[in-house]
């Protein structure tokens, strides 16, 4: 569990994920936001979960090859990300100011949700959380580190905001 959340953590830390958490907290009251976030977030944890649950149940040398791909393109997208992070950071905190609308209760969690579902789908965490359980991970105790990190992320990206 350590181990996943560390990860997850320190791969979300500097995503766009945590700048539109942010520039949506600017927008909308922080707790809404970080509830539609993170409603977003426990949706996509578990895809994820039952994704790597489905590889795991296939033979092992092809869920062998298909997880290193996944760690691989996680691995190349963190350090493409690395290198970019500044300018997408710019970028995404455009993107995300311009959807955003003034909003209150569940108008601002329906667009957190909304936003922050739709900009994760087959994001390097996702990646992550699957290639840990098809590694043969628990998927109750990856799911719950993989969630616990992102909501934590997204936490403290609604408090800065």
């Amino acid at each position: 569990m350590l181990t996943v959340f560390t990860t997850l953590f320190l791969v979300e830390l500097p995503d766009k994920t945590f700048i539109a958490t942010l520039v949506l907290a600017t927008k909308y009251r922080p707790l809404y936001v970080w509830i539609g976030v993170a409603s977003a977030f426990l949706v996509q944890t578990f895809v994820a979960v039952a994704f790597g649950a489905v590889l795991s149940k296939l033979p092992e040398t092809p869920v062998h090859v298909v997880v290193a791909l996944l760690f691989l393109v996680a691995g190349i997208l963190l350090i493409k990300g690395a290198k970019d992070a500044a300018a997408e950071g710019d970028e995404a905190e455009e993107e995300f100011a311009g959807k955003a609308k003034p909003a209150e209760g569940l108008k601002a969690i329906s667009a957190s949700f909304l936003i922050l579902f739709l900009a994760e789908w087959g994001d390097l965490s996702q990646l992550a959380t699957a290639g840990f359980v098809a590694r043969g991970g628990n998927p109750w105790a990856v799911g719950i580190a993989a969630f616990t990190a992102l909501a934590l992320v997204s936490g403290l990206g609604a408090a800065v905001g």
